[in-house]
């Protein structure tokens, strides 16, 4: 019996765990879809990975040590020359990946034809594959570093992705998170936005997010703000700050953008409450940033940037 392909997207998705960006994490689904599609059966097997996970994974091999713990493991071989802050993964950019059995029980990790193909998928997204570089190949690996270096990323700058997904046709067979599709629903129907309920959290749906919170700001503030979708320094000024106990649509924007970034506020409701308030401490943690639980300035720039 061959595997399901909605049990390697699940996979997929718990391997690359929180923090990847939306446009990395959807087209690696999409990957995993379309090879699964000419009958290759593939699976993501990493992700994000912390500073702390990669001084771990640095530390294989080697006698090591980040921030006052020590990280060695000589018993263990050397797998990576990157240490913490100088993969991409540690950006969400990156993910690895393996070609797994018809039945799902194995995984192979055989550099052969169908891997080749799985690769070509993969820089047809977008992707940059580490099977082509010269002085340390990476065959499982694929990112998207929008040209950025990782002293760029480290201070702050974002890379600006092109999700190539909406530049094609989406297999009828895709269907993406049941969440999102209702969040893009609901500005569809709020905002007068045209965009496509497929679950994946892309450049438009952002968009989209902005143009509601410039709406919103607009009507509850009198901001005065050009609803264009655009984060500028306009808009980066004029937002508001929430915290727990805010309601109404500023609120329920919040959520929508914590969501898409992988930490669950509960009900999308308009209530900010002790669940969104938790999700946005997480996600503030997770970026370093000041975890006050309060979404101000520096957290609405962090999630619509």
């Amino acid at each position: 019996m061959t595997v399901a392909l909605r049990t390697l997207l699940d996979l997929s998705v718990k391997k690359m765990g929180k923090g990847m960006n939306p446009v990395v994490k959807a087209s690696a689904l999409e990957m995993v879809e379309r090879a699964y599609n000419e009958g290759i059966t593939v699976q993501i097997s990493a992700g994000y990975r912390s500073l702390e996970e990669q001084a771990n994974l640095y530390g294989q091999g080697r006698v090591y040590s980040y921030n006052g713990k020590n990280y060695s493991n000589l018993a263990k071989p050397i797998v990576t020359n990157a240490k913490p802050g100088q993969s991409y993964h540690n950006f969400g950019l990156a993910i690895d990946f393996f070609i797994v059995s018809d039945d799902g029980k194995k995984a192979i990790w055989t550099v052969n034809s169908k891997w080749q193909r799985v690769a070509a998928i993969g820089k047809e997204l977008g992707f940059i594959w580490g099977g082509d570089w010269i002085s340390f190949r990476d065959y499982p690996h694929l990112e998207m570093t929008g040209g950025l270096s990782y002293k760029q990323l480290q201070a702050g700058k974002k890379p600006h992705l092109t999700f190539k997904l909406e530049k094609m046709e989406m297999p009828k067979a895709s269907k993406g998170d049941s969440h999102i599709i209702s969040i893009q629903k609901t500005l569809n129907s709020r905002y007068k936005t045209n965009i496509e309920g497929d679950g994946f959290y892309g450049p438009k749906t952002r968009l989209a997010l902005i143009k509601g919170l410039q709406t919103e700001l607009n009507k509850q503030y009198n901001k005065k703000l050009i609803v264009d979708g655009k984060w500028g320094p306009k808009t980066k000024t004029a937002t508001v700050t929430l915290k727990k106990g805010a309601a109404g649509y500023i609120t329920w924007i919040l959520q929508a953008a914590l969501y898409m970034e992988g930490y669950s506020p509960g009900p999308l409701d308009g209530e900010f409450g002790e669940k969104t308030e938790m999700a946005l401490y997480k996600y503030q943690k997770a970026k370093k940033m000041t975890a006050d639980k309060q979404a101000g300035k520096e957290t609405w720039n962090e999630l619509l940037a």
